[in-house]
């Protein structure tokens, strides 16, 4: 059974040999990237300009260097292609395959976007022919590129995944986005390759039912009719006036298009079913580590961010399957009130049953699709989390009583754990690379006290992911509000902090200091002298804590503040903010800058951050020292016992 996919989700790949069927209605020019675990092309560092390709072409399969170990892509623009993939001869540093297809620029009659094109369809099948799973890339207006399907590699085992992301500025912006080099000039490449190949239309054959031979060398096929999509619109499935396919053809009409006479879209594909215990094998069992990087730590970076895009995507192909079963249940349901003769009786009775008993059905096949993923990433999850550094661990994982002072700061700090709806139990671990590129912002609005105790939390933690002496931290508490919450860093002198700043001149006397700071350094980059800065210069990177602003802060120590905010970061001061955007609304517009370039965070669950995917509202709960712990006691006595060793 063909798995026809909806935008985000994923299928299994039973073997390395396949082919990719393109059915695109007109003329489209298919491509090929490598890429590593981020999606960037693996292209090779040092390539030979002279002698090879640049960096990052080799990489890149198009008409004009069709051919790639493992891959190989048609050498004209056609309405049907081929494409051979061996994911057994991949080189070792490739972890995705993008198919990608374009608009020949400058062809005369050629639509002007994809919008005005038909939806293409792509099916990925075996050598011989066999549908594994399709997808119909809908939504698109107008753009002229787009990535189509993925194939990924996650636990030794090969998925595909449908993408369809378009891009408006069409070829050069999608092999931008790819990490290619001169983007624009490869695109232009492209399509001269396309242009000397005298590109055309080739028109599917009425029939074809026999296997395709293929290539011995390389598992290349020639080009044919490409395997019609499940659920796809036909000819007898337009309007009435518009124009039928031609006999023994599919017709790829764009199903968000109408026709002039007001024609109903196309039916969308509908979601896959789950595969079967005998039709599919059983999923890999998850090892922790298992992402690309030259250390463990970096694995486990890696590996939770493939774990965070893999939530993302699968609840978003839920998502989008359960909106489609509404839509189309809303269409019959209208459908039937529209004509006279079907809205009472039984028939009609009948009619409303068969159209909620699909509805159900499409849901279900959707939530068996998610739960399947849901399980996979909480074993997998299970497997991660007790394998985490602290730097990477909740306060409650027992890593942290193992935990020594670093010799050098980790690649990342947790700071909380991110869930959605459909997994509320299923929290993957929100990590911010160290150092800090833009400062954070503990929201008070809802409880002043907890958002305190979630400032000193990161800033324990983040104390505990540097050496000794590795980062210094000041606070100011104009009010002395936080003098009990902060109490814990200076008891026994464990961390040898200044006491808080308070009142104007205190608050003035620290930003001043390190306004400064941050301009001498700046002068010292810009002057190429980086490493000139005077003698006893503190190079330590420094937190800077500030409670309840704005209060008993003047216009000069706001603007300070914005200053430290937007500039400090590059120069090693980073701030931590603890406030009530609407405490500052007599400010006006003057600091919406500082929030907008500030992480926020809150000290309850909310679901306020946003991913770059697929735009999911992700909650958020803190990373909170679980009540009655003595585990930041405990780090702050290992820090302080580990000062004189460090000759502090």
């Amino acid at each position: 059974m063909t798995a026809e996919l909806v935008r985000g989700q994923n299928h299994p790949l039973p073997g390395n040999r396949l082919e990719i069927r393109v059915s695109a209605g007109t003329p489209v020019v298919a491509a090929v990237t490598l890429g590593d675990e981020q999606g960037r092309v693996a292209g090779q560092a040092g390539a030979d300009r002279q002698s090879g390709p640049a960096p990052g072409r080799e990489w890149l399969a198009h008409p004009g260097a069709p051919q790639l170990p493992g891959v190989e892509v048609p050498k004209q623009a056609a309405a049907e292609h081929r494409l051979a993939v061996d994911l057994g001869a991949m080189p070792e540093p490739v972890h995705r395959v993008h198919v990608l297809l374009a608009l020949p620029a400058g062809r005369t009659g050629a639509p002007a976007n994809f919008g005005a094109a038909p939806a293409p369809h792509l099916a990925v099948t075996t050598p011989d022919g066999a549908a594994i799973a399709g997808y119909t890339v809908t939504g698109l207006g107008a753009e002229t590129a787009l990535l189509a399907i993925e194939l990924y590699r996650r636990h030794g085992a090969w998925k595909v995944r449908a993408v369809g992301q378009g891009y408006d500025g069409g070829l050069p912006a999608l092999l931008l986005d790819q990490g290619v080099p001169e983007a624009r000039e490869v695109a232009g490449e492209i399509h001269e390759a396309v242009v000397r190949e005298q590109s055309r239309s080739v028109d599917a054959p009425l029939a074809s039912t026999a296997p395709a031979a293929t290539s011995p060398s390389a598992g290349l096929a020639p080009p044919a009719v490409a395997t019609p999509p499940a659920g796809s619109a036909s000819g007898t499935d337009a309007a009435p006036d518009a124009p039928s396919a031609p006999p023994g053809r599919v017709d790829y009409r764009h199903p968000r298009r109408r026709a002039a006479t007001g024609a109903a879209p196309a039916t969308p594909p509908t979601p896959s079913a789950p595969p079967s215990p005998q039709s599919a094998a059983a999923p890999p069992v998850p090892v922790a580590g298992d992402a690309g990087g030259w250390t463990m730590e970096e694995r486990l970076h890696n590996q939770i961010w493939g774990m965070f895009e893999d939530l993302a995507r699968t609840v978003a192909a839920y998502r989008s399957a359960e909106d489609f079963a509404q839509s189309r249940y809303d269409q019959e349901m209208d459908a039937l009130l529209a004509d006279p003769r079907t809205r009472g009786g039984p028939a009609a009775e009948v009619a409303r049953d068969e159209a909620m008993l699909k509805q159900v059905a499409l849901v279900d096949q959707a939530r068996a699709v998610l739960d399947r993923d849901l399980a996979q990433l909480t074993a997998e999850s299970e497997v991660v989390e007790p394998a985490l550094p602290p730097a990477f661990a909740g306060w409650e994982n027992p890593t942290w009583h193992a935990y020594e002072v670093p010799e050098q700061p980790p690649l990342a700090v947790r700071l909380g754990g991110l869930t959605l709806p459909e997994a509320p139990e299923l929290r993957i671990p929100l990590l911010v690379r160290l150092p800090l590129a833009r400062g954070l912002w503990v929201d008070s609005e809802e409880d002043r006290g907890a958002a305190m105790d979630v400032a000193v939390a990161i800033a324990v933690r983040l104390l505990a992911c540097h050496p000794v002496g590795g980062l210094v931290m000041h606070a100011l508490d104009p009010a002395g509000s936080a003098a009990t919450v902060l109490a814990p860093l200076y008891s026994g002198g464990a961390l040898a902090l200044p006491p808080p700043a308070a009142g104007a001149a205190g608050v003035n006397e620290v930003l001043a200091r390190l306004t400064e700071r941050v301009d001498l350094v700046h002068m010292a980059i810009r002057g190429g002298a980086a490493d000139s800065l005077p003698p006893g210069f503190d190079r330590a990177e420094q937190l800077l804590i500030v409670n309840e602003f704005p209060f008993g802060f003047d216009d000069r120590a706001v603007n300070q503040i914005r200053y430290l905010a937007d500039e400090g970061p590059a120069a090693g001061v980073h701030l931590l903010l603890v406030a009530d955007r609407d405490d500052a609304s007599a400010y006006g517009p003057v600091l919406d800058p500082l929030w907008r370039s500030l992480l926020r965070l809150t000290p309850l669950p909310s679901d306020h951050l946003a991913d770059p995917w697929v735009g999911h509202a992700w909650t958020y709960e803190p990373a909170l020292v679980p009540p009655g712990s003595q585990i930041v006691a405990q780090v702050l006595r290992r820090l302080a016992a580990a000062r004189p060793a460090y000759g502090m």
